[in-house]
């Protein structure tokens, strides 16, 4: 059987199936659906280069790959690609074959150092040392049983705060933009990033097929947003994809207060799990998703390799 690896086909629905199906296998942890998997690549800024590749087996999709330039950071010459095989496709040379196409690919495009995410298991750890990569931060994955699980009692929120949703922004998401902008800019990382393209973020946030901006709780001081917790949805799961709050407002309690707003939106929604994930060293946020009921279910290894 020979594995071959080519571009992703977003015109062609059986690929988009076969990537989103080998992603929800490999990484579980991760919302995915098909039209998820074309808006990510039809939408991608064009600075991005961002690719989604796929290894294929006699016809089948086995393994994919997302590969990007970092060129929302103000450091030249870094890039990203992520590799995931399905766990019953393994030792095919997918994986391989999936990486050397990433890296000659961003290497023509300048990239010299590359970041990619590793489930923290012992083939996919020593797959990533035997090609080079060294480690360097790592994250978890936290999942919450919504449908058995107890949350936190609602509260009402303090003075001249109120709860809205992102719904309450679609005549103009500019406000969501800058605080989406700012909380981003804050989040630790490897690569720093900076949204200054305010059509991009439309085009790739604010219109992406997961965000569920009814469930999306955004809390407002004085008609601005402070603080908000975005949720993103595919069927029965609800999945956090940034909880955050301006700096201006911090340590008063709103992106707590308004991921409980969230959770709780979701559960009465008939949404049964929750997903999050959080840095491994980010005690107080892992305390607070703790707090909410959330167990730790994976972690993942952040990895860099110098190219060339």
């Amino acid at each position: 059987m020979t594995v071959i690896v080519r571009d992703l086909r977003p015109d062609v629905r059986a690929d988009a199936e076969g990537f989103s199906r080998t992603r929800r296998l490999a990484l579980p942890y991760m919302l995915s659906t098909p039209e998820s998997v074309v808006h990510t690549l039809t939408g991608a800024h064009p600075d991005a280069h961002f690719g989604q590749l796929v290894a294929e087996e006699d016809g089948e999709i086995i393994g994919t790959a997302q590969i990007s330039v970092a060129h929302e950071s103000p450091e030249p010459g870094q890039g990203s690609a992520n590799i995931y095989v399905r766990p019953d496709r393994t030792r095919r040379g997918a994986g391989s074959l999936l990486l050397r196409t990433a890296e000659e690919r961003l290497a023509g495009l300048g990239v010299r150092k590359l970041f990619a995410w590793v489930l923290d298991e012992p083939d996919n750890l020593a797959f990533a040392e035997r090609h080079g990569f060294r480690a360097s931060r790592s994250a978890y994955f936290l999942r919450l049983d919504l449908a058995g699980g107890t949350l936190p009692p609602r509260e009402d929120p303090p003075a001249g705060v109120e709860l809205r949703t992102a719904a309450d922004f679609a005549d103009d998401p500019r406000p969501m933009f800058e605080l989406d902008a700012e909380t981003v800019s804050d989040e630790p990382g490897d690569i720093e990033a900076e949204f200054t393209d305010y059509e991009a973020w439309l085009e790739q946030n604010w219109k992406h097929p997961l965000l569920n901006r009814e469930l999306t709780t955004v809390a407002v001081v004085d008609g601005r947003p402070a603080a908000f917790s975005v949720a993103h949805t595919d069927g029965s799961r609800y999945g956090t994809a940034m909880t955050g709050t301006a700096r201006a407002f911090r340590g008063r309690g709103l992106a707590k207060l308004a991921k409980n707003d969230s959770l709780h939106r979701a559960r009465a929604a008939g949404y049964t799990e929750a997903f999050t994930g959080n840095d491994t060293g980010n005690e107080p946020m892992i305390a607070i998703n703790k707090w909410f009921g959330y167990e730790i279910c994976a972690k993942e290894v952040r990895y860099v390799r110098e190219l060339g």
